[in-house]
């Protein structure tokens, strides 16, 4: 009988893993750190396999500390670093390169060049051209990702926040999807429609 709640805490330096009853208490936890890269001066770089792996092994160490199965749990919710975004192929499931970190400054230039469209864009999202957020990332790596465009031009490019990465491997590929708090952070995110 499902009886746990699993929570998945995927952060900047790690993730956690935590199972908690319907009462609210912790029955289970794990952390494990995965590696920085940091490539140039300003550029922040995860490995998703890293991430991927780090993810796993909580999971496995917490169902092995309360002994129950998979079948124990009603829900699964995921936590993140929103901005952190991950490029990789419909058809395999394979990154095309390292998820590029919210800390990262390497698209300055990129928002430089935008600044005409900036109250359009304040005004649709909410937000500031910033590297920060997750847009400039994104169109980054369609141009310096090997394979992208060809990709994206057959529509099996596949671009997320590290939840929608996650919930991608969790289910095999069977969901490719976010919720409106991680979307409204990428700067591609229609406040007012939603979309």
């Amino acid at each position: 009988m499902a009886q746990y709640i699993l929570s998945i805490d995927q952060g900047t330096t790690g993730s956690t893993v935590s199972l908690t009853d319907f009462k609210g208490i912790v029955k289970a936890r794990a952390d494990q750190d995965f590696p920085q890269i940091f490539p140039k001066p300003g550029w922040v770089e995860h490995n998703p396999e890293d991430i991927w792996a780090s993810v796993l092994s909580c999971l496995k160490k917490v169902l092995e500390q309360v002994k129950d199965s998979a079948h124990d749990i009603a829900a699964i919710g995921i936590t993140n670093k929103r901005e952190t975004v991950v490029a990789w192929d419909r058809g395999t499931g394979k990154p095309l390169g390292n998820a590029i970190v919210w800390q990262c400054r390497r698209t300055t230039a990129e928002c430089k060049k935008l600044k005409p469209k900036e109250k359009l864009l304040r005004k649709k999202t909410g937000l500031v051209l910033d590297p920060y957020f997750s847009a400039t990332k994104m169109a980054w790596m369609l141009k310096n990702y090997a394979g992208a465009q060809v990709l994206a031009a057959h529509g099996n490019l596949c671009f997320g926040t590290i939840d929608s990465f996650l919930i991608w491997r969790l289910t095999g590929g069977k969901t490719y999807r976010t919720d409106p708090s991680n979307a409204s952070r990428t700067m591609l995110f229609d406040l007012h429609k939603g979309d």
